[in-house]
């Protein structure tokens, strides 16, 4: 059985630490609200019955010595409430606070002789003023002291929260690639300043951040480094192969040094890339008509198919050679018909083979990785990726639901700014 969704605030730390201060100082307020007003009303009512009851001994002492008695007592008095009237019948004393002629009093009554009663009353409306404030007090102080412990918390929440907001935000953009991104908690710069737990992780993230840029950077660095060290001996390589004479071994070292030759190239492209400092020659291009010419280029059967056609400000080269290696993907790792597809600013490579892997379609492509027993080192789509992100145009990966995998590239609508450094 589904848990039922709970609305978007109920996850927030600020909402959840927000609602327990509020539940505690209402259970707080409560109990101590509660507390006073047991003890002040039984002092009150106390202090209410010792009175009556002196009265009540006063009135029977005049009674029995046959004096007349005082105003506010009498002999069964009309009034009386029952339940005392019953007691005092019964041979015992007893008061009770009620109501007579529109003020509270407090009445006390016992027995006299021939089974009547006697009574008297205590005005007891200062008393129940008293009370009435008191609760007024404690329910004004209480909302008070929750209001002013609400505010002070929420702010201390907040503060943490922010933090913890900055943070997610800079692991964010780690993630997105921004490898310079660093939270820099002002409390983790001084090593004997005490650290809570929101400043340990985020120097767990900064550390995390450097260690992985450093890496990055290394990996870098060695694969512009093999590909320059390949070009010189790659060219030797190559003019020495045109120098054998016509046959078929000569063709399998020519088709290898090419191979080679390409992959040099693909790693240099992607050194380049690495760096960020790839410069953009922006001109305003029809994709229908370009991805036709990348499709004569590519010599396979591929259809194109224009939907909605569009004019858009992009550097041909680049986008040309992001769908020349979609194309060249579809027909050597799926199958056939392939389809490129324009519709308005985005064009579609679809083919009808096994689709891509599930880490290619969850993570995107990683330099060298390809599964299935496909061939090649899995750089195709890796410069396809980078080529689009200098173009500012978004690649996603995924898979048919009827088979075969689908690469939609999405132009922007403005061009690209132009990187003149």
């Amino acid at each position: 059985m589904r848990r039922p969704a709970l609305p978007q605030w109920a996850g927030t730390l600020a909402a959840k630490a927000a609602l327990f201060i509020t539940v505690m100082c209402c259970a707080l307020a409560a109990l101590l609200g509660v507390l006073v007003h047991v003890q002040v009303t039984d002092q009150t009512v106390g202090q209410a019955r010792e009175l009556a009851l002196d009265r009540l001994a006063d009135a029977t002492e005049a009674y029995e010595a046959g004096d007349p008695l005082f105003p506010g007592s009498g002999i069964d008095p009309p009034g009386l409430p029952a339940s005392l009237r019953a007691l005092a019948v019964g041979g015992d004393r007893g008061t009770v606070v009620a109501e007579h002629r529109g003020r509270p009093v407090m009445w006390a009554a016992g027995p006299v002789d021939h089974g009547r009663t006697i009574a008297v009353h205590v005005d007891y409306a200062q008393q129940a003023r008293t009370i009435e404030a008191l609760d007024s007090a404690i329910l004004w102080s209480s909302a008070l002291a929750i209001g002013a412990t609400l505010l002070v918390g929420a702010f201390a929440v907040t503060r943490v929260t922010r933090r913890l907001h900055a943070t997610a935000q800079v692991a964010r953009r780690i993630s997105g690639g921004d490898l310079d991104a660093r939270v820099d908690d002002p409390r983790t710069r001084d090593p004997d300043r005490p650290q809570d737990e929101v400043a340990a992780v985020a120097a767990a993230l900064d550390s995390m951040a450097s260690s992985l840029q450093s890496k990055l950077l290394a990996e870098q660095r060695f694969t512009a480094d093999v590909a320059h060290e390949l070009r010189t001996p790659l060219t030797g390589l190559h003019a020495a192969a045109e120098l054998l004479p016509p046959g078929r071994p000569t063709e399998l070292v020519r088709d290898r040094v090419a191979a080679l030759r390409t992959l040099t190239e693909d790693l240099l492209e992607i050194s380049r890339l690495d760096t960020g400092r790839e410069r953009l020659d922006v001109d305003s291009e029809e994709l229908g008509a370009l991805a036709e010419r990348v499709v004569r280029a590519s010599g396979t059967r591929t259809e194109v198919v224009v939907v909605r056609d569009a004019r858009v400000e992009t550097d041909r080269r680049r986008l040309e050679r992001v769908l020349g290696n979609l194309v060249a993907n579809a027909h050597r790792h799926g199958r056939g018909p392939v389809v490129v597809t324009v519709d308005g600013p985005s064009v579609t490579v679809r083919d009808h083979g096994d689709g891509y892997p599930e880490y290619l379609v969850a993570h995107g492509p990683q330099r060298f990785r390809t599964e299935g027993g496909a061939k090649g080192h899995g750089l195709g789509l890796t410069i396809a990726v980078g080529q689009a992100e200098v173009l500012g145009a978004r690649l996603t990966f995924a898979n048919a639901a009827d088979g075969g995998a689908v690469a939609r590239l999405t132009l922007p609508v403005e061009a690209p700014a132009v990187d003149g450094g």
